[in-house]
């Protein structure tokens, strides 16, 4: 699946909305039923900039989707880590075992969820 997801991200490069960064981010929910992405949307007041891993989440929630094995995040500017507002989203939809690839395109960086929020605002995880 995570091939699948890398196919998708590059798919979608094109669409991310991003005149101030620069920096173009696809993220990509993968799992046996279903392959959700995301682009990074900014906007002129940072603050309202929307990650491409929440998209992904949000859409996928809204969506009744909610069965994933990971997500493939994506920029070939960069090794795109998530934000601390994305990791505390994906602990909140997520297990603490959740793989998170991280990838620049030549080189794939690998992660569980509680690696990289080793201390989420929840109550189990």
């Amino acid at each position: 699946m995570v091939e699948k997801a890398k196919q998708v991200a590059v798919e979608y490069l094109s669409r991310a909305y991003c005149p101030y960064s620069g920096f173009p981010v696809v993220a990509v929910l993968y799992g046996s039923d279903a392959v959700v992405p995301g682009v990074n949307v900014e906007n002129t007041s940072y603050g309202l900039t929307m990650c491409a891993e929440r998209v992904a989440v949000f859409k996928a929630v809204s969506e009744g989707l909610r069965r994933f094995d990971g997500i493939y995040i994506y920029s070939p500017k960069g090794f795109p880590y998530p934000c601390g507002a994305c990791r505390q989203v994906l602990v909140e939809f997520f297990p603490a075992d959740f793989t998170v690839v991280v990838s620049n395109g030549l080189n794939d960086k690998v992660f569980t969820l509680s690696s990289l929020m080793p201390f989420p605002f929840k109550e189990k995880f």
